[in-house]
């Protein structure tokens, strides 16, 4: 919930028949690197029609008494909550209690618009609510308990950035009034609803709404890296509810997306609904491609922890990632897990620093625009280190690799350089773009 910045040009995901290709072991020296490196703290988890294939868990739930985590350690998973709370919305419109086309001016007719938005102008983030995490006071207020009658306020405050439906924009406010529309349609609070409508009736052990911390529950604390782990504050979970409160591991949630498109929690019909795009967005569901494979799944962020989930109908492949405190990206090590599984290449991080002379450096810097994508990227030089930015993107520096290849590990993006030609090449995702310096 707090705002990260993740720079995503590309986005992913993968699958083919498993047993025949799957590399176990180069999933194990990824993080056998970055336990012994100390770059991430979190676990894995992979399943294939229902089985689990593969799972790994490294790091500490509290570093402070040295704690380690294992396989029922439950971590925040942020935003992969709305999965859940467009889950239950859905269920309560093949309950009849709700419908797409209402309007939000029956439960909240105090905020800006609530006449135009509909219910599903919130699930699929086309309500123009403004996003009140981006706010700068967010990060005064978070700790601290919200009722909903103070939650409203900060979101009616917030009023409104565009007309309704006029195009896409993401929101956590949706997904907290949504939260508050599903306990007025049930008379009952969204933990209750949760589990009676999802936890029970498809087994999950491992998943509950959150609140404080508890070590005793198997529940992490997480962790920002300043030099060294540091602990991160903990979000009042009444502040993000089903926007971003719901606390799992990757198992569960392997077997919640698995049973999500098994039609075991909502209808076949309900589930085309969810994963329709509009603008790139679905019912709480985002579209993930790895090379010609499409999948489904939603990213997280919460405090010091981040989450990915993905699952692709066609294989009935699902993987999910939750970490605690990491420096090298959740999506790097999902496009590991998914070129492991396919038997693609991947180049396994080192971790070394490789100091360039300041004149190849200087040879690199400058404008770079693409044919393939509506996209440029300004390459500039401080002290001896390469930086970059994007349209739009606030600058990020640059590793080298070697001489004419660097990398920005926090969202898996590799340039390479050829400065006979004046070009460079953007890496992600497994694709790669030709820019051409301007």
């Amino acid at each position: 919930m707090k705002k990260i910045l993740i720079i995503s040009l590309i986005t992913l995901i993968s699958t083919t028949c498993f047993c025949q290709t799957f590399n176990k072991q180069r999933l194990d020296s990824l993080f056998q690197v970055l336990e012994k490196k100390d770059k991430f703290m979190g676990s894995i988890a992979i399943s294939k029609n229902g089985e689990l294939l593969y799972s790994n868990t490294i790091g500490y739930c509290n570093i402070e008494t040295s704690k380690k985590a294992n396989y029922k350690t439950k971590y925040r998973i942020g935003s992969i909550s709305k999965m859940f709370t467009a889950s239950l919305i859905l269920k309560a419109i093949e309950e009849n209690k709700l419908s797409l086309n209402q309007t939000l001016d029956k439960y909240f007719p105090q905020i800006e618009n609530s006449k135009k938005i509909t219910i599903e102008n919130l699930l699929n983030h086309r309500s123009g609510i403004n996003n009140f995490t981006n706010d700068p006071i967010y990060l005064t207020y978070n700790t601290e308990f919200k009722s909903q009658k103070e939650m409203i306020e900060i979101i009616t405050k917030g009023k409104s950035d565009f007309e309704p439906n006029s195009k896409a924009e993401y929101s956590n406010s949706n997904y907290v009034l949504l939260s508050y529309i599903l306990e007025k349609i049930y008379k009952k609070d969204y933990n209750s609803i949760l589990i009676k409508k999802i936890i029970k009736p498809i087994g999950l052990k491992n998943t509950n709404f959150g609140d404080k911390t508890n070590l005793l529950n198997d529940e992490s604390y997480s962790y920002n890296f300043e030099k060294k782990w540091i602990k991160e504050t903990e979000t009042d979970m009444s502040i993000p509810m089903g926007a971003g409160a719901i606390v799992s591991n990757p198992t569960d949630l392997t077997i919640f997306i698995e049973q999500l498109f098994a039609g075991k929690i909502i209808s076949e019909k309900s589930l085309t609904l969810m994963r329709t795009m509009n603008e790139k967005f679905g019912l709480g569901v985002f579209e993930f491609t790895y090379l010609d494979k499409k999948g489904y799944g939603h990213t997280g962020g919460i405090d010091g922890f981040q989450s990915v989930v993905n699952y692709f109908p066609e294989e009935k492949l699902a993987i999910a990632i939750v970490s605690n405190g990491t420096i090298y990206p959740n999506r790097s090590i999902l496009l590991c897990a998914e070129s492991s599984y396919f038997n693609k290449q991947f180049e396994m991080p080192t971790f070394e620093n490789v100091e360039i002379n300041s004149e190849i450096l200087n040879s690199y810097v400058g404008q770079y625009a693409s044919q393939q994508i509506p996209l440029k990227i300004v390459i500039t030089k401080k002290e001896n280190k390469l930086f970059a930015q994007a349209t739009g993107q606030s600058a990020f520096p640059l590793e080298a690799s070697n001489s004419n290849s660097f990398k920005f590990e926090q969202a898996g993006i590799v340039l390479e350089f050829n400065s006979l030609k004046n070009e460079m090449i953007l890496k992600q995702g497994g694709k790669e773009f030709i820019f051409t310096k301007e």
